[in-house]
């Protein structure tokens, strides 16, 4: 059920009061406009969490980048956790993932025609990505992980909440893991329940809705995983889930937050699972390349190695890794899925925003054609756009 993966240090929560009343202090510092929060002209859609872990924000930046990549020219904009360089970098195609970080690596690599750049200072970042000459041609600029980062004001808000982790049933940290108290996800225009079973009872959908409590300028949507084919991590061919039989051993290697609903999922495989869990982002050390390659040889046959996207990006450029685990790794692609019909409507809502103002994109040009034929020749574009006024 919801907030199964919930777990509260109760011992903590003195200690959550206090960090709790320094995050509200410094959101009062900008609701009263002492800290300020900067507006930009060229299209900004924000996806984050109010929690620490994982909720599916790269699947969800990725939704975004198929939906928009044909129509106009997509820049996504990450601070670029636990990567090695400082500053600003713009990704080009030989640029390393210790340059980038793994995420914003995975989203250039599947994506090469789009802009990915990485800044900790979200405002330096969009000024340099609009005003450079290599990608000033930028129409929309997704910040990727941005919920908490105040100082930039985006177009559209969208918070992610972890099915298994409401944020309704969680703490502050340490006790809990919620970076700020549940109130702001006022902040959202939508917000989106990730991860959900594919098999959720109508019933589990009115229990959230209530319970997330949401005003009426915000929209509420949910989505599940859907898994791609299984994809060589360094040879051989792909293979479809259904082909992986039940007798068949699997070793799930992860470096994310939240490696518990893939689990799941692949239980519907195979009932033998190894999890094999490493903390998020993780750089795999020679003791841990050690580790997965004793515990695969350990285990019967016939035995697959699977892991993530993102763990991908790192075991690829990993030494050590044994000739049998070679063969036989795959990475599982996940992409995202809306629930009870609601997909047109949320890309109808971004699409709508994106072409509302932008000013170079095959999406205004298309508004402007038909205002021509309507006979309207006003020009009105702004940068942000609020749901709350809708």
């Amino acid at each position: 059920m919801e907030g199964d993966f919930i777990k509260i240090n109760e011992w903590m929560r003195p200690l959550s009061w206090l960090y709790g009343l320094g995050v509200r202090l410094r959101n009062q510092l900008f609701e009263i406009g002492i800290l300020k929060s900067r507006s930009f002209t060229t299209p900004v859609i924000s996806v984050g969490n109010i929690t620490v872990g994982g909720s599916g924000k790269t699947p969800h930046v990725e939704y975004l980048i198929r939906l928009l990549k044909d129509s106009c020219k997509v820049a996504v904009l990450s601070r670029g956790y636990k990567r090695k360089s400082k500053g600003y970098v713009l990704a080009g195609k030989d640029t390393p993932m210790r340059e980038i970080g793994d995420e914003p690596y995975q989203m250039k690599t599947k994506f090469p025609d789009v802009y990915v750049a990485v800044d900790k200072n979200r405002c330096h970042g969009i000024d340099t990505l609009t005003g450079d000459e290599a990608t000033k041609d930028t129409d929309v600029i997704l910040l990727d992980d941005a919920f908490q980062h105040r100082y930039v004001k985006p177009g559209i808000n969208i918070l992610l909440v972890d099915y298994h982790r409401l944020i309704i049933y969680d703490k502050m940290l340490p006790a809990g893991r919620l970076r700020e108290p549940q109130n702001g996800k006022s902040r959202a225009d939508i917000v989106i329940v990730t991860k959900c079973p594919k098999d959720l009872k109508p019933m589990e959908y009115r229990v959230i809705i209530k319970a997330m409590d949401l005003y009426p300028y915000q929209q509420l949507y949910f989505t599940t995983f859907d898994y791609d084919d299984l994809r060589p991590v360094f040879q051989g061919k792909q293979r479809k889930l259904s082909s992986i039989s039940k007798n068949e051993n699997i070793l799930l290697v992860t470096g994310i937050a939240s490696p518990k609903q893939m689990m799941y999922d692949l239980r519907g495989c195979s009932a033998n699972i190894t999890p094999l869990s490493f903390p998020d982002h993780h750089q795999f050390t020679t003791k841990d390349i050690k580790r997965i390659n004793d515990a695969f040889a350990g285990m019967p046959s016939p035995k697959i190695v699977v892991t993530t996207e993102k763990d991908n990006s790192r075991l690829a450029v990993t030494e050590g890794l044994s000739d049998e685990v070679k063969r036989n790794i795959y990475m599982l692609p996940v992409k995202v899925k809306f629930m009870l019909g609601q997909e047109e409507d949320f890309n109808n809502k971004i699409i709508g925003y994106v072409q509302k103002n932008s000013k170079n994109s095959i999406l205004a040009k298309t508004k402007d054609d038909h205002k021509s034929a309507n006979g309207d020749n006003t020009r009105h574009r702004t940068g942000t756009i609020s749901f709350r006024n809708n």
